[in-house]
């Protein structure tokens, strides 16, 4: 305020002067104005000095003052606003400054530039200069509206971290586990690119639109981490212990090989089976005599009804000398019913090679509470064929109630497997006879 009485005009104060004006059509509570200014003050740059001053303002005025064709003027003193807020002059004129440029209140200044007003008997103001509070009831709608779009916005962004962050660290547990399990893949490459799109990562205060790009970026990479990571069981690292040749995915010309077996014993324990190498075989063909209740004897060459054009066995071995056993992926699939059932109605009611048994197992394993991690282990430590083998028979054996925890259980196959002691054909031989059995 200039010596004179005179304000000089600003912007701002003009844009306060027409909601002043807007102001005094409106009806509202003093209460309701002050709240929904308060909610958007960080919004509107006002701090917390600012808003100290508009509290003591408020407070000054009636709840007359706030009615429709009236304005709530305040026409308190220095030293009276002085006390109330604690602020020395300088501090509260630099406050009233920022709240008139912020248009939350007018000015509505007397001829000779001083504060006054009166109220007649009923209390309601006659005549004032001051601070005029209008302005903040013509925006309080305004500043309602402004909140609830803040409000959407802090969700979405909530929401948009935390999608970040879910991808983050899947992709961590991803990369981690090709690392350790040296899956075949580009991993050191894209282990560089994580770490740079981790250099990305916006702070606390950024905004929707940077968080979505952000969220976008990472929700790729996600999925190509993921490709990688499927497409490294598709085709299995070959090393000087285990050769997965690329037929295992088109052929049948792959099979395990294990050690310590006698077929001829019904029981029904678990035995482990040894996964040191693969052996190629030919197949051997089982499904009509151990469906009518033969005993094991030496493979023959006779198709099979319903095996289909592939039919691989498993290479097993005794104590003494190598020879081929009659367990095979149809034999699995009597062995476990409820298991083939299920695997047929995910490959369209058949499985012509290991590679569709492999990928039913696959779609099977979740359901059964066996985590990915595990199942990776599983197909790195057994080799794919027998890690389908294993779910298969974990699938029937928790159908039928033997089973708690189907990963514990898995987890225990694979830490014998690592110590050379996994059998495996008795369990599935011992299933057969309690099939002829009943």
């Amino acid at each position: 305020m200039t010596h004179t009485g005179w304000r000089k005009p600003t912007p701002g104060l003009l844009i306060a002067e027409m909601h002043a004006e807007a102001g005094e059509q409106l009806s509202i509570p003093k209460s309701k104005a002050v709240a929904a200014v308060k909610r958007v003050a960080a919004s509107l740059g006002l701090r917390t000095g600012d808003i100290v001053v508009l509290d003591t303002l408020c407070a000054f005025t009636q709840a007359q003052d706030w009615e429709a064709g009236r304005r709530p003027i305040v026409w308190a003193s220095n030293a009276y606003l002085e006390e109330k807020t604690g602020l020395v002059l300088r501090s509260l004129q630099r406050h009233v400054r920022r709240l008139c440029e912020a248009g939350i209140i007018a000015m509505k200044d007397s001829p000779n530039g001083k504060r006054y007003g009166r109220r007649d008997d009923d209390g309601y103001i006659v005549q004032a200069y001051g601070f005029d509070l209008a302005p903040l009831a013509a925006r309080a709608e305004e500043f309602e509206v402004l909140n609830v779009q803040q409000i959407q916005e802090r969700e979405a962004c909530a929401a948009l971290r935390s999608q970040i962050t879910i991808s983050r660290r899947v992709v961590r547990a991803k990369i981690e586990k090709a690392r350790e399990s040296q899956l075949r893949g580009p991993w050191r490459h894209l282990e560089a690119e994580f770490a740079e799109l981790l250099q990305s990562l916006p702070g606390r205060s950024a905004a929707l639109d940077t968080l979505n790009y952000v969220s976008d970026l990472f929700a790729a990479f996600k999925e190509r981490i993921e490709e990688a990571f499927t497409a490294a069981f598709d085709w299995p690292e070959q090393s000087d212990a285990q050769t997965f040749s690329e037929e295992v995915v088109t052929s049948a010309d792959v099979v395990p090989s294990t050690s310590n077996m006698s077929p001829k014993d019904d029981s029904d324990d678990m035995h482990l089976l040894t996964t040191n190498e693969l052996h190629p075989v030919k197949s051997n063909c089982f499904e009509k005599k151990h469906a009518a209740g033969a005993a094991p004897k030496e493979p023959t060459d006779e198709p099979v009804e319903g095996a289909g054009d592939v039919d691989l066995d498993i290479n097993w071995s005794t104590h003494t000398r190598k020879r081929k056993s009659d367990v095979d992926m149809p034999m699995i699939m009597i062995a476990c019913p409820q298991f083939a059932e299920m695997a047929r109605s995910m490959e369209n009611g058949y499985l012509k090679d290991w590679n569709d048994f492999h990928r039913a197992a696959g779609k099977i394993r979740p359901m059964i509470g066996i985590s990915e991690d595990a199942w990776g282990v599983a197909n790195k430590v057994l080799s794919p064929p027998i890690a389908a083998a294993v779910v298969a028979l974990i699938f029937d054996k928790q159908s039928e109630g033997q089973i708690q925890s189907p990963g514990g259980y898995l987890r225990a196959l694979v830490e014998r497997a690592q110590a050379g002691e996994l059998h495996l054909d008795r369990t599935f031989f011992g299933r057969l006879s309690e099939a002829r059995a009943v």
